[in-house]
């Protein structure tokens, strides 16, 4: 299988071989449905870190409406004083999940997506420092870096996308994985354009 007309970024490159061989990503069908989603959730695989730089309250109140409302009343948050403030907003959305502690233990903002498609929570960054032998909780930067792509693969095969990629070159397996991934069927035709686009330079 050959990965050389792909055009992607030397770091991705880099990685290839490891994530085809450890994650049995070994067949066109497989490595462009997953390379097709990597690349959306990361916008060419250009966001390394989940942005939570809202300049809005409203857009933020909208986002997470169970979390927050204009004027911090009935036991939510203001989201007024969140504007522009990744680290407090991490810090208060991703507070006790996925492993996390409190707000004050700034574990939201240390955890939040990170990656090709955004691993997120202390746990799910335990769980991948096992896969690997290195400690991404103690070095959380790791996965945005180093592991940018393998953590991506991880989450695929957590997640068993290789048995739904068998299903074929379809729109419909695409809509699959799209939901599995997404958890709805957000960006869905820019994932099917770059699944189509992956498939053929590797069944050529």
């Amino acid at each position: 299988m050959n990965t050389s007309g792909l055009n992607l970024p030397e770091a991705i490159n880099a990685e290839l071989p490891t994530i085809i061989s450890k994650f049995k990503l070994d067949s066109p069908l497989r490595l462009a449905h997953f390379l097709a989603q990597a690349a959306h959730e990361s916008g060419e695989f250009k966001i390394k870190n989940e942005s939570l730089n809202y300049s809005t309250p409203e857009r933020i109140a909208a986002v997470w409406p169970s979390r927050f409302n204009l004027d911090g009343t009935g036991g939510k948050l203001n989201a007024h004083d969140y504007v522009k403030n990744q680290e407090k907003l991490a810090n208060a959305v991703y507070s006790n999940r996925n492993g996390n502690g409190d707000a004050a233990s700034g574990d939201g903002f240390k955890f939040r997506g990170a990656g090709a498609i955004q691993l997120t929570g202390k746990d799910n960054f335990a769980a991948f420092s096992k896969s690997i032998g290195e400690d991404c909780v103690a070095h959380p930067e790791l996965v945005a870096t180093k592991y940018y792509l393998t953590s991506a693969a991880w989450f695929w095969d957590n997640k068993k996308l290789n048995d739904v990629a068998d299903g074929g070159p379809t729109e419909e397996v695409v809509k699959s994985i799209t939901k599995k991934v997404n958890g709805a069927l957000t960006g869905y035709e820019d994932r099917l354009a770059h699944f189509k686009k992956y498939h053929a330079i590797l069944s050529a």
